[in-house]
């Protein structure tokens, strides 16, 4: 909102100073450091009403130290986090990009399965909360709208460069239009490989590191069905999201078992996507790194420094020992986020490498169940691959403080980070 009134200010009385709020850098940098004041400043007011409310966390006796100390200690302190990155948003992203438009969408929707999760734990004294299949109706129904969204919107599109020859008589001279096949005006662009031609078109292509010009498109995943495959590449695309959105929530949600493990990998994660948005969004830079640019979508950059802010604010809190917990309301919440900008920029295929500590919490789960599930079917006992899962409560059983896991935590997700930006330039 603060963007359209400055611009206005701009433009119509030449008001000093209020040009700078075309600049993306300085909109994301005002956005970051908004989320940090209202979840610093305003978390503790909350945190002192969900204590007044008796909105505590019940604990579950599972033999980890310190852990009985942490009853009572209030929850759904995700409210913080959802108000630290929708309020800048609001003030300083143009709020008619589709982009905003469905991360708006998708912290409102994953935020509200949440909220009604924690509500049922805390008011109905349920532990069970709400039923994981109704999580997984949430997230699949929330996949499907960011699916539909990124395959049929006119606004979404990705520019890619003629290499076909151009119609007969198509001028390349500075002061005639090209057009391609179709009668469609092409973009003219100045690379340092001299001039090119483009086009801004729907396309399931989307970034992979270690592939040929770094791009795969999904629909040849359906290239063995021969000529015309193309036409069923919505299924394919439409399938990836639900898997990705669903299991990158998840991730985050299991990852939320100990003091700022969660929100100190999230903002890691957050900054590392503000990168890859801003360089999408470049075309410049995006040319440079021969990845994909992606028209309009530089503005997920103000959204996802909102979201950094808030990651970092909320671990005012957070830290060891935590004063409130996110809750589902706050796990789901960033697991979604996380999940939905990464398939905005199309970096999606990247997420195994950059939520790698997500990756690790859900496999160890995974292993852990599984395994004991056959060995007790096989030898009438289950038995177990680690002490405890997910994977931070096997090092807490080993004796390993709190504090030392997350850090360490921390440092894998950073180095994660690393690698998944240094894979731009691998192929």
């Amino acid at each position: 909102m603060l963007y359209y009134l400055f611009n206005f200010l701009d433009k119509q009385f030449d008001f000093p100073g209020a040009g700078v709020f075309q600049f993306i850098s300085f909109r994301a940098s005002m956005a970051i450091i908004l989320s940090l004041i209202i979840t610093t400043v305003y978390g503790s007011r909350l945190i002192k009403y969900l204590r007044y409310k008796q909105v505590g966390e019940t604990v579950r006796n599972l033999g980890l130290d310190g852990q009985i100390q942490k009853q009572g200690t209030p929850t759904m302190g995700g409210l913080i986090i959802i108000a630290g990155v929708l309020i800048p948003t609001l003030l300083f992203a143009k709020l008619e990009n589709i982009y905003i438009i469905l991360m708006i969408v998708t912290t409102i929707w994953m935020g509200a399965i949440g909220f009604l999760d924690d509500y049922i734990k805390v008011f109905k004294k349920n532990k069970e909360g709400l039923a994981g299949r109704f999580k997984i109706v949430g997230q699949v129904g929330l996949s499907i709208i960011v699916g539909c969204t990124m395959y049929f919107h006119p606004g979404i599109l990705v520019r890619q460069t003629v290499t076909q020859a151009l119609p007969a008589g198509s001028s390349t001279t500075q002061t005639e239009a090209v057009y391609n096949q179709e009668g469609k005006k092409l973009i003219k662009v100045e690379k340092s490989t001299g001039v090119h031609y483009a086009n801004d078109v729907k396309s399931t292509i989307t970034n992979i590191p270690f592939y040929k010009n770094n791009e795969f498109d999904y629909a040849k995943v359906l290239k063995f069905m021969g000529d015309g495959y193309e036409k069923y590449a919505f299924p394919v695309f439409l399938l990836f999201v639900i898997v990705i959105i669903t299991a990158v929530s998840n991730g985050a949600n299991i990852t939320d078992g100990i003091d700022g493990l969660a929100t100190g990998t999230s903002a890691i994660i957050g900054i590392t996507l503000a990168l890859l948005a801003y360089v999408s969004g470049n075309m410049i830079i995006a040319d440079y790194l021969n990845i994909l640019y992606i028209p309009n979508s530089g503005e997920l950059v103000i959204f996802a420094a909102a979201f950094v802010g808030a990651c970092v604010g909320f671990l005012w809190y957070n830290t060891f020992p935590a004063q409130v917990f996110m809750g589902d309301t706050g796990s789901l919440t960033i697991g979604g986020i996380i999940a939905v900008l990464a398939i905005m920029i199309r970096k999606e295929l990247l997420i195994p490498i950059l939520c790698g500590v997500f990756l690790i919490e859900n496999i160890s789960v995974i292993m852990q169940v599984s395994w004991f599930k056959y060995t007790k079917k096989k030898y009438g006992e289950g038995r177990r691959i680690f002490l405890m899962s997910p994977l931070h409560h096997h090092f807490q059983k080993k004796g390993y403080h709190e504090a030392k896991i997350v850090t360490r935590f921390w440092i894998i997700g950073i180095l994660l980070a690393i690698i998944t930006i240094v894979t731009l330039k691998l192929r």
